[in-house]
């Protein structure tokens, strides 16, 4: 007789980063959570307006620092992404974001890397990943 194998604990927290196109700013949010926590953080990203493609730039940047995100593509944030997300992390999309009542709601003030090289996309970079270090650090307190 093969005992069943243990199941994998279920993730401790669900996390959805917003912005206006999820081609930059929510996209690196959700390739550092998902790199750093792995399967303890269900990670998810959206955006109001999304655009074609995720901004090359910031495919170029998260490379260079061993995260890989060529496979994200841009989603049209909805109601129930919202609905079954502990966190919401909102990057400058206004008020379009649903508000439900139980979910904790952060705005991260970043700049908008649309537009800009890979030289001006690193320090937008770098600074979501200090603000998903702390975020990991604030689900792992519980």
């Amino acid at each position: 007789m093969n005992p069943t194998p243990p199941s994998p604990p279920a993730p401790q927290a669900s996390v959805l980063f917003v912005c206006v196109h999820n081609a930059g700013r929510s996209q690196m949010a959700a390739g550092f959570l998902s790199h750093l926590a792995g399967d303890r953080i269900e990670v998810r990203s959206a955006g109001s307006l999304p655009a074609d493609q995720v901004n090359p730039a910031a495919v170029e940047a998260m490379r260079e620092v061993g995260v890989d995100i060529t496979e994200a593509r841009p989603k049209v944030l909805t109601t129930e992404a919202v609905q079954s997300s502990d966190y919401v992390i909102t990057m400058g999309c206004g008020d379009v974001c649903p508000v439900f009542p139980g979910k904790r709601y952060l705005d991260w003030t970043l700049e908008d890397p649309a537009g800009k090289g890979v030289a001006s996309v690193r320090p937008i970079r770098d600074e979501i990943e200090q603000r998903v270090l702390a975020l990991i650090a604030e689900i792992d307190a519980g």
